[in-house]
């Protein structure tokens, strides 16, 4: 069965970075062909994709938040991790993970496993 689980600070200042964990379990991060993305969903922008990183190592990113974005992973731990830099208010959602095929970033229905999500606030 798999599953995944996002963890992380609930809180985060301005300027300061964001940094978030997705534990997966029942499936290694490195079989091939999977993606593991981050995606947010915000009160002003709705569903938003953030950054992934495949299952070999590669990492991608949505342009908008590429010079503030960061995926990497442990495979140790069966992990992958965000980073968000520079946060602001407007960073302000919640957080998840998800696993899919790298066919569609933007195509919700091309992800099959998803973490509960965690909320993240920035504020002072």
């Amino acid at each position: 069965q798999v599953q995944l689980q996002e963890s992380g600070p609930g809180l985060v200042k301005p300027s300061q970075t964001l940094s978030l964990t997705c534990t997966v379990s029942g499936v290694s991060i490195t079989t091939n062909v999977y993606y593991w993305s981050w995606i947010r969903l915000t009160p002003g922008k709705g569903v938003e994709w953030m950054g992934a990183i495949s299952y070999s190592g590669s990492t991608y990113y949505n342009p908008s938040l590429k010079s503030r974005t960061s995926t990497s992973r442990d495979t140790s731990k069966n992990q992958s991790t965000l980073q968000l830099t520079s946060v602001t208010p407007e960073d302000t959602a919640v957080y998840t993970c998800a696993r899919g095929d790298g066919s569609n970033w933007q195509d919700m229905g091309k992800y099959d496993y998803w973490g509960q999500g965690t909320q993240v606030t920035v504020s002072s």
